[in-house]
């Protein structure tokens, strides 16, 4: 959907999620999406961190990604972004984008 305006779809994806999910490391990014290699996550959050759109820092030995508060622009980018998370099928909404990411109290009921 955005694959023209961002480069290819490695670009579009890695951004849609840190869109979902605020904050995010390569390994974790390129598990999620069929057909985008390890390789090619960390390409595109390298870019995206050269032009400023994103910060990393260390967390032990994995480097994770958040946007950058400083970006002139990152109200604009996060707001067509949403939309286009909302303009997904709901399918693929459900697939890639949907995932708890942090354990269920215990004892809460299903």
């Amino acid at each position: 959907m955005l694959e023209g305006l961002f480069g290819n779809a490695s670009a579009e994806k890695v951004l849609l999620y840190l869109e979902q999910y605020g904050a995010g490391y390569a390994t974790e990014i390129a598990r999620r999406f069929d057909g985008l290699s390890l390789h090619m996550a960390q390409r595109q959050l390298e870019r995206f961190e050269r032009a400023g759109a994103l910060v990393s820092r260390l967390s032990g030995r994995t480097r994770l990604y958040i946007w950058n508060a400083r970006y002139p622009f990152l109200k604009e980018l996060r707001a067509l972004l949403a939309k286009a998370l909302d303009a997904l099928p709901a399918a693929e909404r459900k697939r890639y984008f949907e995932e708890r990411r942090r354990p269920r109290r215990t004892g809460k009921p299903r």
